[in-house]
């Protein structure tokens, strides 16, 4: 196999090239321990999903969504005209960023397919991002593009503003009066329904995902043309095992690396169907599978919880697999939807760092509790400070290596922190049983991850030291029966400022104004003081265990 980075560039701009980490801080590859990991050279991974329907199948269902159904010969049109929209229309050459930024729907579905195919690296936002999270992402990345729904357009055209020669062009909707004349549609119509895709490198990137880490800003992880096929090649074709008459379905956004995955990869590369949703509330889900017969969910442990209380008022009868990520999934929560539903979650670990899931077992390997055993292609080990693997049944933390791993765009000392001696080290502390199962201790890193949601505590301190009432705060992720975590503020006010419930409001109001909302304190505790080393270190452990009184 070759070497990464031996092959020529696809791309003309090669700015995701020039700013991948030093070669001496990538984590170990392993691209042979599977035969279906063995891809060419030139690879371009968005032809090669949509590929396996381009013949006398292509009428069978790949998009099914509330009032209608593409075709695997629709999908591949919507594709190739939004991919000469982008080339011929809006200039992008292969290397480009192109943001998009939508609920899930079809046309997002093709959009990102589009920007894989004409060589550009796609970058996908949740619809909940703010104005300052999107011009954060747009300078990381030097994107001069967005595509957008209209419903979203205001917050994304106040971003991309911030952008030297940054454009936005809008779908689903025209929005302001006369701009329905350049929507992507309009500018679709008439477009040949056939292009030739980009030849790109299996080592050219083919997407950013963004994750918050535990600094604050947002972590941009560089992913491959071959890293997008591994995860299907790897986690479902092993673990989940779905057919060519499975219909996906789940709550998580496709700007979510778990998302993308279950939702668009997965489906696409064994030829299923996927059922996208805008509305993914639990009623609105389980409304979906009913209506649609959805065999194979995606979802995190917060929503099953809710979902196993509902599972009665509907037919889901369709349904054989449901896969838990995001957070560990309580051995309570599994026996009780399982009580529920007859139907055993498969739960799993994965990160954006390494795309998608590592650690899952199904049917009769599952074991409640327990993640999972390491996914073929995958290795996996619970190790101590020094990078040696504890015995079996202690606590270490997991490093993890395989055929996808942790490239930060531009950012040399996190790519230090998450990758050391060559394995990824996921952030969680981990112990695992003499049979191989993982089983979940902790976070070692200060992520809330809450509702299958990463929320960094100290971007949150940031937004809130920015009010004028606030002096001082510390932010943590507290237990929560329902959310797994929590995020809890503890804050020092400023002379003047009164505690209280209506100032607690304002504050969270506040929050939910700046960044996204899921990402606001829904406790806050006001505080005279917040426990600190004697160097001024912010003790968040001690906050975590109540430490400070109330004012």
């Amino acid at each position: 196999m070759m070497n990464p980075l031996d092959e020529p560039t696809g791309h003309l701009d090669t700015f995701c090239r020039d700013f991948l980490p030093p070669r001496e801080l990538w984590p170990r590859f392993h691209y042979d321990s599977l035969p279906e990991l063995a891809y060419p050279r030139r690879l371009n991974c968005a032809a090669e999903l949509l590929a396996s329907r381009a013949g006398g199948d292509s009428e069978r269902t790949a998009i099914l969504f509330p009032g209608g159904r593409w075709s695997y010969r629709e999908l591949s049109e919507a594709v190739d005209r939004v991919a000469r929209v982008l080339t011929e229309d809006l200039g992008v050459v292969p290397g480009n960023r192109v943001l998009l930024r939508s609920p899930n729907t079809p046309l997002l579905a093709a959009c990102w397919l589009a920007v894989v195919k004409a060589g550009g690296v796609v970058v996908c936002t949740m619809p909940m991002l703010r104005r300052r999270e999107l011009s954060y992402i747009a300078a990381k990345a030097r994107i001069r593009l967005a595509l957008t729904d209209a419903r979203l357009a205001p917050e994304c055209e106040e971003a991309m503003a911030t952008v030297d020669g940054g454009r936005v062009v809008r779908f689903q909707g025209g929005g302001e009066p006369g701009s329905q004349e350049t929507s992507l549609e309009a500018l679709m119509a008439g477009k040949p329904a056939d292009f030739t895709p980009c030849d790109t490198a299996a080592d050219d990137v083919a997407a950013i995902l963004f994750t918050s880490g535990t600094t604050g800003q947002a972590k941009g992880t560089l992913h491959f043309h071959r890293d997008v096929l591994a995860v299907t090649d790897c986690f479902p074709r092993y673990v989940l095992k779905p057919a060519a008459d499975d219909i996906f379905c789940g709550s998580p956004s496709l700007a979510f690396a778990y998302g993308i995955g279950g939702l668009l990869l997965f489906p696409l590369r064994f030829g299923a169907a996927t059922l996208l949703l805008e509305q993914v509330t639990p009623p609105h889900l389980l409304q979906g599978i009913q209506d649609h017969r959805a065999t194979i969910c995606f979802s995190v442990p917060a929503a099953y919880r809710v979902l196993t209380g509902l599972a009665g008022n509907y037919d889901l009868s369709s349904l054989r697999r449901c896969i838990s990520a995001g957070e560990t999934l309580p051995a309570a929560t599994y026996e009780a939807f399982r009580t529920a539903t007859g139907l055993r979650i498969i739960d799993g670990i994965g990160s954006t760092e390494m795309l998608h899931q590592f650690i899952s077992s199904a049917d009769g390997d599952i074991r409640p509790g327990s993640t999972g055993k390491v996914v073929p292609g995958y290795q996996a080990k619970a190790v101590d400070e020094t990078g040696e693997e504890v015995p079996r049944g202690e606590i270490g933390r997991l490093a993890v290596c395989g055929p996808t791993g942790c490239r930060y765009l531009d950012d040399p000392e996190r790519q230090q922190g998450y990758v050391q001696n060559g394995w990824n080290l996921t952030g969680d502390a981990y112990r695992q049983d003499v049979d191989g199962y993982f089983w979940y201790q902790a976070r070692t890193d200060d992520m809330i991850v809450s509702s299958g949601h990463n929320i960094a505590g100290p971007e949150v301190e940031g937004v809130l030291l920015e009010h004028p009432k606030v002096r001082e705060c510390g932010v943590v992720g507290i237990p929560d029966e329902e959310r797994g975590l929590v995020v809890k503020a503890f804050i020092v006010l400023n002379p003047g400022a009164e505690p209280g419930e209506a100032t607690a409001r304002e504050l969270q109001d506040f929050v939910k104004s700046q960044i996204a909302p899921y990402k606001y304190p829904r406790q806050i505790e006001f505080v005279e003081s917040l426990p600190r080393t004697e160097t001024g270190k912010l003790q968040r452990f001690r906050l975590r265990q109540g430490f400070a009184p109330s004012a």
